[in-house]
């Protein structure tokens, strides 16, 4: 149950903004910043009010159901609007609690997302290539633009490692908890014999660095380059467009020879360095404050198994929540993406509002 005082600070801090918007003496600047949180609050203004009055309108409708003067014809009408008071009770705490989240500054960014194949040789990369269609099937969706910055394939259709930048909304802050890695459990096509095989792949996700993020300075970075080379090592290109950029003070490497043209693929090296270091200097911020915490969502450990996909049972399992949704089909088809995601924010909230409380 969400503390009364904290969804009541809500509904009077919209009534000072308000007052404070309409009372044409604020400069431009301010103007924007409380804009910014009036709208914001606008948001969730209306499931506070409701959240708050559920005592005592609960108590007038059982006034109506209990009291012997009324007829059968208001009782009924009384119970129904109850039970859909209850219902609507739950939804609004579930969104207050969700606007109540700490804001991550780097929420509303686009992303970066890594995928590489991990332990269980063809077949892990058969999985990386199966998580980067999933995670497509959701841009599509929801109307987000995928760019591959970076891809290398395997044999029979799978990824060694994929980067690609995804742009739209809050990306990272819908992205940013499948951070990890994700373990397969499934027959393979080659296996004769019908055994269960797991293999993984990890995923990482940064928030785009902009160039107010993170400024790089050449003398930081070390700048190599090579030819390209394709698969089994053969010169792919005769020219030396294959670039490395070294950033010295982190020690965070990062290679790119997709491109043809080694201008671009300095480029794209720069883009995908700007946000590893970007999530550096969050991940050792967050570290500094909280070293004593055991968070089990969102750390960005790539060690940690989050998530396992069984495929023989039709299930996957988010262990950071316990959390098994019975459709694996749907799941890899980008339709209940939200679910999970919804469950992981929840908890994150939850663990928030457990330590203000």
């Amino acid at each position: 149950m969400l503390p009364r005082d904290k969804v009541q600070y809500l509904i009077n801090r919209h009534l000072e903004l308000e007052k404070e918007l309409s009372s044409g003496q604020v400069n431009k600047k301010k103007f924007a910043e409380i804009s910014k949180e009036y709208s914001d609050l606008n948001d969730i203004i209306k499931y506070a009010k409701e959240y708050l009055s559920y005592k005592k309108d609960t108590d007038d409708l059982n006034s109506v159901i209990n009291d012997k003067n009324s007829d059968s014809e208001m009782k009924e009408f009384a119970n129904n609007e109850l039970e859909n008071l209850k219902a609507n009770y739950e939804i609004n705490e579930k969104k207050i609690k969700l606007f109540l989240l700490p804001k991550d500054i780097a929420d509303s960014k686009n992303a970066i997302i890594e995928i590489r194949a991990g332990t269980g040789g063809l077949e892990a990369s058969l999985f990386a290539s199966d998580l980067y269609k999933m995670y497509e099937k959701i841009s599509q969706k929801k109307n987000w633009n995928i760019e591959i910055i970076s891809i290398s394939k395997s044999e029979a259709g799978g990824l060694k490692e994929v980067i690609s930048l995804i742009k739209g909304k809050n990306i990272y802050s819908s992205l940013k908890y499948e951070s990890g890695v994700h373990r397969v459990q499934r027959v393979p096509d080659t296996e004769t014999q019908g055994r269960v095989h797991t293999s993984a792949a990890t995923v990482a996700v940064l928030p785009e660095a902009e160039d107010l993020d993170i400024k790089l300075e050449e003398k930081d970075l070390r700048i190599d380059v090579f030819r390209s080379s394709g698969p089994g090592g053969q010169s792919v290109n005769t020219t030396d467009s294959a670039v490395r950029i070294t950033h010295l003070p982190t020690g965070i490497v990062v290679s790119q020879q997709d491109e043809k043209s080694q201008i671009r693929n300095k480029e794209k090296g720069l883009k995908i360095l700007k946000s590893r270091i970007y999530d550096y200097e969050r991940q050792k911020i967050d570290q500094e404050r909280s070293k004593d915490r055991k968070s089990k969502i969102g750390t960005g450990d790539r060690s940690e198994r989050i998530r396992t996909y069984n495929f023989p049972q039709g299930r996957v399992t988010d262990h950071r929540i316990n959390l098994t949704l019975h459709k694996l089909e749907e799941f890899m088809e980008g339709e209940i993406f939200d679910q999970m995601t919804e469950n992981l924010s929840l908890q994150a909230q939850k663990e928030e509002l457990d330590k203000i409380n």
